[in-house]
């Protein structure tokens, strides 16, 4: 192992923002998620075994191969090989790596052990509009048992007018995880037309729904985005409408509507290490569970991104608490 690699990991990110003001929101205890013996156990290796620890998560999502098509490969050639994605994983000390079926079958033997994989199980392509998204299926929860994956994926796009269906094909995935032991991880995200006029999948309204939904459909852990203040937040329905929250105050927000599903925040397009640190610190303190950020790292040259991976862990184990 390479010295950049081998070095520990610091108590405190150099040059990371400093804690947020005010009172850390909490997240829900272990204790309190009402998990079967399956998923207490898979999902207590997520939390406390991998990782940064104390109950925090650190996942590396590939799956924009499938979402979004090879173009997101084209900013780090090196990217495409979903080699250098599990290598990361693993020198980074990632709680897990989330992908596909066909790249855990063909690729998750040389790190099965020593990276914990979360299956995805549903998934679409960019190509057709958003006006009516929805994921079909393209694993099983027995998939994931045979692979040995410790936690499944699965997107449920909030507002869709395919969502009567997308929640019905749920269903389905929910009895299979429970009769089987997996935890859940819902990608909760707010799409169609609807959501459009009401201020847009980004506002504080469409991604503190999409939360609540998530919980109230089963959902064990939920990624969801980051809200963002626009105009368009005038058209969303009252009183989202009127208020001013501060981003951190807003995420809190989505974090309550979330209940005792732990809360993921999806780390969307690349930005730079400044923003992307005060993000992080932000979400936890309104009471984040960790983050699950793809592109943000493996578009990086390796060094970079190792580098940022460990203001990472430090951030992360500022906010670690134990199993109770």
């Amino acid at each position: 192992m390479s010295d950049t690699t081998s070095r520990p990991f610091p108590s405190h990110a150099a040059g990371a923002p400093p804690p947020s003001s005010g009172e850390r929101h909490p997240r829900p205890s272990f204790a309190s998620l009402g998990l079967s013996p399956g998923k207490k156990t898979r999902l207590k290796r997520l939390l406390y075994e991998h990782g940064p620890g104390g109950g925090t998560l650190l996942v590396l999502p590939i799956d924009q191969g499938l979402e979004h098509g090879p173009v997101d490969f084209f900013d780090n050639p090196a990217s495409l090989d979903p080699r250098y994605q599990y290598e990361l994983a693993r020198e980074g000390r990632f709680s897990a790596i989330a992908l596909h079926v066909g790249l855990a079958e063909k690729y998750y033997d040389e790190f099965a052990g020593d990276v914990p994989l979360i299956l995805k199980l549903n998934g679409k392509t960019s190509i057709p509009s958003d006006a009516q998204a929805f994921s079909a299926l393209t694993g099983t929860v027995e998939d994931a048992v045979r692979l040995g994956a410790d936690a499944v994926g699965y997107t449920v796009y909030v507002g869709s007018p395919a969502q009567d269906r997308d929640f019905r094909q749920f269903l389905e995935v929910r009895r299979d995880a429970e009769r089987l032991g997996m935890p859940i991880i819902v990608w909760a995200y707010p799409r169609g037309e609807a959501v459009s006029k009401r201020g847009g999948k980004e506002s504080l309204y469409a991604i503190d729904y999409a939360a609540r939904v998530a919980l109230e459909l089963g959902a064990d852990i939920v990624k969801v985005n980051y809200p963002v203040r626009t105009e368009k937040d005038a058209e969303s329905p009252a009183p989202y409408n009127t208020l001013r929250l501060s981003p951190e105050a807003a995420f809190r927000k989505v974090v309550e509507s979330a209940g005792r599903a732990l809360v993921l925040v999806s780390g969307g397009e690349k930005v730079a290490d400044a923003e992307l640190l005060e993000k992080v610190r932000s979400s936890m303190h309104a009471g984040a569970t960790g983050i699950i950020f793809g592109r943000n790292l493996w578009q990086r040259p390796r060094a970079d991104a190792l580098r940022l991976t460990r203001d990472l862990h430090a951030i992360l184990r500022e906010y670690a608490q134990p199993p109770t």
